[in-house]
């Protein structure tokens, strides 16, 4: 009897194109192809079989490093990419900043100080201003 392992997670099954290989390492391998030959045919009468072929080797472990390498469902570009920004685009020193909440809640009250007190203000006054007001209306 034919047994088939069937993951529990779906998410990491990969749509297969032709041969068992997925679009994406198709895209990379054809590449790598194109890349490779080319610098295998043209070097291997000046610098040897041996020398050529390594230059071929060489040249496409990049493209096949694209095409199979992945850490926790990341791609090599994505991996690449996150790296280059922590090391180089980021700031070495990153402070730890906070809003300060015990800080918002004094600034906070400081108004409603400040409001209260112009509110008092207003009633010792406004008992003299409204009599002159009220005789106009």
């Amino acid at each position: 009897m034919a047994y088939v392992s069937v993951p529990k997670d779906l998410s990491t099954v990969k749509t297969k194109v032709v041969l068992n290989l997925t679009k994406r390492q198709l895209i990379c391998f054809s590449a790598a192809l194109a890349v490779g030959l080319p610098i295998f045919f043209l070097t291997k009468d000046s610098v040897g079989t041996s020398a050529s072929s390594l230059l071929m080797i060489f040249s496409m472990l990049p493209l096949f490093m694209f095409a199979i390498y992945e850490k926790h469902g990341q791609p090599l570009e994505v991996i690449l990419r996150h790296y280059i920004e922590v090391r180089f685009l980021n700031p070495k020193q990153r402070p730890y900043k906070t809003d300060n909440f015990y800080a918002v809640l004094m600034r906070q009250d400081k108004l409603d100080k400040e409001v209260q007190h112009i509110v008092e203000q207003r009633k010792t006054i406004s008992p003299k201003a409204n009599k002159g007001r009220t005789a106009e209306n």
